[in-house]
């Protein structure tokens, strides 16, 4: 679930950065992939060190 969350985040950070550059719409497509794909790359992590709750 961490994954899907980071990657939510990261969609939305990479978006305002973009736009906050002045960036156009394929600019600020291109972060926001770039971004969502490392906030699911972390979150992947996450979950994979962190342990569940029990």
């Amino acid at each position: 679930m961490l994954n899907f969350i980071g990657a939510g985040l990261g969609l939305f950070v990479g978006a305002a950065l973009a736009w906050r550059r002045g960036g156009n719409r394929l600019d600020i497509a291109q972060w926001a992939a770039v971004f969502t794909l490392i906030g699911f790359l972390v979150g992947t992590i996450v979950m994979l060190i962190v342990p569940a709750p029990v």
